[in-house]
């Protein structure tokens, strides 16, 4: 594989930067028309070094893998002028922080991603999810596997990148770094102070950035706002200014019926099924409109101001679209729109198992019958509050709660029994709208896109803003960079190369923002 420029290796880095002109003259261009003119003239080379990184394996598990990713990101950092370490904790995964200090500048903007991803079942992918595939489009709509390109290849801003964490989370890197390179190149000085901080637990829930801040506070002193590039970008196409995130927990929920697997003719009739019982208790907690019936669920959202209502009110009605492309005849919560449902709290199966389907599936009556549950939070709701309220649920349907699976005393003593298995996880957060650095943000936005960005209360998904916003203290929001179909977290994941040209175009006009903005 050919190797890109702008992320390796380092020499060719360095002596590229010498050789290429200054577009714009002696005096200090634009930030933008530099990347602008960097990423058009080296685009094969920046696309092949975003599949070298793509290609390090990164579930934060792999602690051979991660050390890789972090040692990886660290040393180009370093190569590009950045003051760059490892910031580590005994059995956790690095966090790789980085400083560019500005001479006279007056503010600091960190900026956050994070180079972990999602487990990966490899038999579910076209291709392997380490191995960096790109195709002429997407491959639902047609697309066809080609070659990298060549160095001087023209690249076409359709093409899709397959591979874990293309679209979550590590485009914001490989943006970051060609906008460093560029900016070296052209002899841009950024206008702003930055940290650069690189998470390698996220998709693991975190859990030890609160320690990291014990730990490191001193290396997060001065920052005037945090920047989070992650999530995906709106289906239309439109940028997106997010000024929260929802919170994320959930249980995992066993029912049990005989001790062993029973033939269902022999049994059949007599015998509780552990599946009837899983699918009435899941049944009694949502009706049909998507509406959660537990008892209290709703009773701590934090009512949305009037700026995070009238933001709502001025998003395009894109749902009919969207609800074709899916295939969906109907929506739960209808007639209220996406963006509407993603400021109330939500409880999601996201998996169930009571024997086989298919080609396996047998004539027996399975002695158990599991599902997870996931649950999103808005701001308000407690991670542990939650859960509670499902559990008094689960007990209010006649079943006796258990941590660990039943011996056979318990089992004669009580007809229903549920293990639950309580879930990490971490609450909302949201930054209020009234900032004094918005219309900077909005306007750096607005540059590198040529439209007015979508402004949200809150992003769909999760990340640990909380610990920013109420632990720093110190105020943070979300600039997704991802197409909106980048299979996130599932097979296929994907990133369109267009979109990775908008993370340079953007994160060129944020580091060239007016000095005075945000202040």
């Amino acid at each position: 594989m050919r190797r890109s420029p702008c992320i390796t290796p380092l020499a060719a880095l360095v002596a590229l930067m010498l050789v290429i002109p200054d577009p714009l003259g002696a005096q200090q261009p634009n930030g933008l028309a530099a990347a602008h003119n960097y990423r058009d003239a080296h685009a094969a080379e920046i696309v092949r070094g975003y599949a070298e990184l793509l290609g390090i394996p990164n579930v934060a598990g792999d602690s051979a893998g991660i050390a890789r990713n972090a040692a990886y990101i660290r040393d180009h950092l370093r190569a590009l002028g950045v003051a760059a370490e490892l910031l580590t904790l005994p059995g956790a995964s690095p966090v790789v922080l980085g400083r560019l200090a500005v001479p006279g500048a007056t503010r600091t903007v960190a900026l956050y991603a994070h180079y972990d991803g999602q487990p990966a079942d490899s038999s579910a992918w076209t291709n392997g999810p380490w191995t960096p595939t790109l195709y002429t489009r997407a491959i639902d709509a047609g697309g066809v596997r080609r070659a990298l390109p060549a160095t001087g290849d023209a690249v076409d801003p359709e093409w899709r990148l397959y591979a874990r964490s293309a679209g979550d989370d590590k485009a914001p890197i490989t943006g970051l770094l060609t906008v460093l390179a560029a900016f070296r190149a052209a002899h841009v000085t950024p206008t702003t102070n930055v940290v650069f901080f690189f998470e390698g637990e996220e998709e693991a829930g975190s859990p030890h950035l609160a320690q990291y801040f014990e730990a490191y506070g001193d290396r997060l002193q001065g920052i005037d706002y945090w920047i989070f590039l992650d999530g995906p970008m709106h289906p239309s196409g439109r940028p997106t200014l997010d000024f929260g995130v929802r919170g994320v927990t959930g249980l995992a929920i066993t029912v049990y019926g005989a001790v062993r697997p029973l033939h269902s003719g022999h049994y059949g009739n007599w015998a509780p099924v552990p599946g009837d019982m899983l699918a009435h208790l899941l049944a009694s907690m949502k009706n049909d409109s998507g509406r959660v019936l537990i008892d209290g669920f709703y009773d701590s959202d934090a009512p949305l101001g009037a700026a995070e209502r009238a933001a709502l009110a001025k998003l395009p009605d894109f749902d009919a679209s969207l609800e074709r492309e899916l295939g969906l005849a109907r929506t739960e919560g209808a007639p209220a729109t996406l963006a509407e449902r993603l400021t109330l709290p939500s409880l999601t199966v996201r998996g169930l198992k009571s024997g086989n389907v298919g080609p396996l599936a047998r004539n027996v009556i399975p002695p158990t019958a599991e599902a997870v549950l996931g649950i999103r939070l808005v701001q308000g709701n407690d991670p542990v509050h939650m859960q509670a309220l499902v559990e008094a649920h689960i007990v209010r349907q006649g079943y006796h709660l258990v941590r660990d699976d039943p011996d056979m005393a318990t089992r004669l003593r009580y007809p229903r029994i549920a293990k639950v298995v309580r879930f990490g996880g971490y609450p909302a957060a949201r930054t209020s709208m009234d900032e004094p650095f918005v219309p900077g943000l909005v306007s750096a936005i607005r540059q590198a896109s040529g439209v007015e960005p979508l402004i949200f209360p809150t992003l769909g998904g999760s990340l640990p803003l909380y610990l920013f916003t109420d632990r720093l203290h110190e105020p943070a929001v979300i600039v997704p960079v991802a197409n909106y179909d980048d299979n996130q977290h599932g097979a296929d994941e994907n990133l369109r190369v267009g979109n990775l040209w908008y993370a340079v175009d953007l994160f060129a006009a944020l580091l060239t923002m007016p000095d005075g903005a945000g202040r």
